[in-house]
């Protein structure tokens, strides 16, 4: 007999913080009962993160105590072996810190997410967690691909510890097949004599197919979300796992899964957008990790070019299986010429004693557009545009532009422009150049990126994240302004990463005398002094 295991608040927490609304947690919930569920993994257990994250990223047992879980499924949570591993704490006062035994507690089932570098080290986790009275599942992640030998090697280690439950290995990169599937459980079969369980990834739409395949070679235990409803392109769906298997199975309902889906989870998916589709099917088909995927899709910045080309470049890194902050943004950078960095001293001291008006494209400058053209009109300010926009290109003076992921999407605009162009030149090809007019001044400022830096010099800046609107701070800095005010920079969300490397991208700038007479003129949720596009002048 299988068993089915729901992870939806768990593994769906990476697309909304872990922060569902409670009508939807009881809906779920319910439904899990309902439907028969066998196990219902209600999230992870960890130590403080850094920025919000909701109740179902530490699944705590206070909140799980104001919690209402009627009987019926076996609740579990899900902890990262590095989160014991990497805490400056012994293993036991770790797992102490963070669980208390089972007999006082509403979960039942701990499972622990583990790379296949952390196997050595996790025995003291899993005996730790036995001893609290718990059942203890350990996930292999990013099996697939891996020699059958290694494999063997970890589930004859996994064999030797005391009180393992289900031995389980993830599809995390969502390419695996249906012999691939084959292959691992065999593999592992060399040496593990327990249960096996299958986490499988849609990338490749054949999450679903990979479940009932290891279903057919003895796999016991099966993953699967609420509209697949998982990191990247998400999990096999349990109503659709449902309506296969319950025509097999009496003891599953799929009626009331099937509600929740079209009720509550359906307009989630249509607001994230997980699932499978091209870009998720070309990752999984280059070894990506899919949070690249995932975050790609999530900017609306990013077009089909930009995306294929961060994607190539991707593909190309060592250690693209995993997700590394620092070469995603390099993928972003689309610089593809190496050389050094350049540029003159032509900014100089050309706004001294004057105020320069830096516009973003935000929903603030469509919203205020004829106050912000009748605000120039009378204060004349030195205006720069960050890269092209349209609307303002009577009143512009400079537009700024650092080779980033807003450059191929409006290159066809670049022969129309007439203004000067600040740009870093060493970061574009010849062919790239000659897209712009002859009759368009190019002025040279270098610019580089290096994580946690961010100054200027004469010819050139060096900035903490490749956006352009750090290019443009450099920029006023280096023309000497008096004082800089902001329109059309909104914001994104708390948690959102281009939100995150704003608040940095200030924090760095204390040292620029223009931090000092930062104004917006339209609303943000940037921590500058805020004013008005309407306040007399």
């Amino acid at each position: 007999m299988f068993k089915i295991l729901d992870c939806t608040l768990r593994d769906g927490g990476y697309y909304n913080h872990w922060d569902f609304s409670p009508d939807v947690v009881q809906a779920y919930i319910l439904a899990m009962v309902a439907a028969k569920i066998d196990y219902v993994e209600l999230g992870l257990r960890n130590f403080a993160q850094p920025g919000f994250l909701g109740a179902f990223a530490y699944t705590s047992e206070d909140f799980l105590n104001r919690l209402d879980l009627p009987e019926g499924p076996t609740y579990g949570v899900m902890i990262d072996a590095k989160t014991i591993l990497n805490a400056n704490l012994s293993v036991e006062d770790a797992v102490d810190a963070l669980f208390v035994n089972r007999a006082k507690s509403k979960v039942d089932l701990v499972r622990i997410a583990a790379h296949f570098h952390e196997v050595e080290h996790s025995e003291p986790i899993v005996k730790a967690l036995k001893d609290k009275g718990y059942i203890v599942g350990y996930n292999l992640m990013q099996a697939g691909g891996k020699p059958s030998s290694l494999i063997a090697e970890k589930a004859k280690i996994a064999q030797s510890w005391a009180g393992l439950d289900v031995l389980y290995f993830a599809d995390s990169l969502g390419n695996m097949d249906g012999n691939e599937v084959k292959r691992i459980v065999s593999a592992l079969r060399e040496h593990w004599q327990g249960e096996l369980g299958i986490h499988t990834h849609n990338n490749m739409a054949k999450a679903l197919d990979n479940c009932l395949t290891a279903r057919s070679v003895g796999v016991k235990w099966l993953d699967s979300t609420i509209t697949g409803m998982g990191r990247g392109a998400g999990n096999a769906q349990t109503e659709n796992l449902l309506a296969v298997v319950s025509q097999e199975e009496n003891n599953y309902v799929a009626a009331p899964v099937y509600e929740l889906a079209i009720r509550h989870f359906e307009k989630m998916q249509k607001k994230c957008g997980w699932g499978s589709n091209l870009l998720y099917f070309l990752g999984a088909q280059n070894n990506l990790h899919p949070t690249y995927i995932q975050n790609l899709l999530s900017d609306s910045h990013f077009g089909t070019d930009e995306v294929i080309g961060a994607i190539e470049y991707l593909s190309q890194q060592e250690n693209k299986s995993s997700y590394v902050s620092d070469v995603y943004r390099s993928a972003l950078s689309f610089s593809g010429e190496k050389k050094p960095v350049s540029g003159t001293s032509v900014l100089c001291n050309i706004a001294a004693n004057r105020e320069v008006l830096i516009i973003a494209n935000g929903p603030g400058l469509h919203k205020y557009l004829p106050d912000v053209i009748a605000y120039i009109q009378k204060k004349n300010p030195i205006v720069i545009a960050i890269n092209v926009i349209t609307e303002l290109s009577d009143v512009v003076d400079y537009y700024c532009l650092s080779h980033n992921n807003k450059f191929l999407s409006e290159s066809a605009s670049y022969n129309t422009l007439v203004k000067p162009v600040i740009l870093p030149k060493h970061r574009f090809s010849n062919e790239e150049l000659a897209l712009f007019s002859p009759s368009c001044p190019l002025m040279d400022y270098g610019l580089a990126v290096q994580t946690g830096e961010f100054y200027t010099e004469e010819t050139s800046c060096v900035i903490p994240f490749d956006i352009t609107v750090a290019y443009a701070f450099s920029v006023a800095e280096n023309m000497k302004a008096n004082n800089v005010t902001l329109v059309g920079f909104n914001g994104y969300d708390s948690n959102d990463t281009r939100q995150l490397e704003m608040l940095e991208t200030l924090n760095l700038m204390q040292n620029f005398q223009i931090s000092h007479h930062l104004l917006a003129l339209t609303p943000t949720t940037y921590p500058v002094a805020q004013g008005s596009i309407y306040a007399p002048v």
